[in-house]
């Protein structure tokens, strides 16, 4: 998946699904890339969809 793919709608809606919305956003505040892995891995999201998001929090270098 290649940013043009991504669709972060999908993932704020697997993660709305479980109840995680916020706990995701104080994880991507934090930085904190393991919690928010673990997450997304929760609300099933796939691979490609997880690395694309650690990706863009790594490029986002606290400009979020």
């Amino acid at each position: 998946m290649d940013d043009a793919e991504f669709e972060a709608t999908l993932v704020l809606e697997q993660l709305a699904a479980i109840g995680k919305v916020d706990e995701f956003f104080d994880a991507i505040d934090a930085d904190d890339v393991q919690r928010a892995t673990v997450l997304m891995r929760r609300a099933n999201l796939d691979a490609a969809t997880i690395a694309t998001v650690i990706r863009k929090m790594a490029q986002s270098d606290g400009e979020h």
